[in-house]
């Protein structure tokens, strides 16, 4: 199958004071298009480090990330914001909603930062995840459950290649977190969305296809 976003010999340190503090150690990853990938491991462990390397919000100290067959080694912020807005979609654990904004903009905003206007697509997307008769609230209207599902629309309405979750969960009771991952899992099914998603939790990272463990900022099955 088509690998559609690869991480080689993916390296981060950062430093304070002198002081080295490695947070990835050389992460292989490569993940085919459509599938749906579960990282899992203790917190401070590397997973969101890797999360921010591989959408392109962080630059690594060594190694590479591959978007879309690109390697992105070496391009410049402009090029890197660029690939980011064409090829990836965010789901994180704060929803990041702006709280002036009904659940219909907040969702429109994503095209519009991507200058991608097709004035049908909010609606049908927040149809999609069952907030369609919501679309006029604004977040503070709404339950975090609901939150977060305009998060998901937000997300997907630019037709990313790819969704980089952060814990979409942390902030969910359970009742809630099942229904955001059933959301996720239908919504994967039907349009073949590959997915990965950062998780401590064995319930929501079982719901992947492959799970990858991580610890002390290695990977230890990929």
């Amino acid at each position: 199958m088509e690998t559609i976003l690869e991480t080689r010999r993916l390296t981060k340190t950062y430093r304070s004071d002198g002081v080295a503090t490695p947070a990835l150690r050389g992460a292989d990853l490569a993940v085919a298009r459509g599938e749906f990938v579960s990282v899992m491991g203790p917190s401070g462990c590397g997973k969101s480090t890797l999360l921010y390397l591989m959408g392109l919000l962080d630059t690594p100290t060594e190694g590479t990330v591959l978007v879309a067959g690109l390697d992105t080694a070496g391009l410049g912020d402009a090029e890197r914001t660029r690939l980011r807005r064409e090829h990836i979609g965010f789901v994180f654990q704060r929803f990041n909603l702006l709280p002036t904004l009904s659940a219909e903009e907040n969702v429109a905003l994503a095209l519009r930062l991507r200058r991608r206007l097709v004035a049908a697509a909010p609606r049908e997307m927040l149809a999609a995840v069952g907030l369609e008769d919501k679309r006029r609230r604004r977040p503070s209207a709404l339950s975090v459950g609901e939150q977060q599902r305009v998060a998901i629309a937000r997300a997907l309405v630019t037709q990313p290649t790819v969704i980089l979750a952060d814990e979409p969960t942390g902030n969910l009771d359970s009742e809630a977190s099942d229904r955001v991952m059933d959301l996720v899992c239908r919504l994967r099914r039907e349009r073949g969305q590959t997915i990965v998603l950062i998780t401590h939790n064995e319930q929501v990272a079982a719901r992947g296809d492959r799970l990858v463990r991580m610890r002390d900022g290695q990977l230890l099955t990929a």
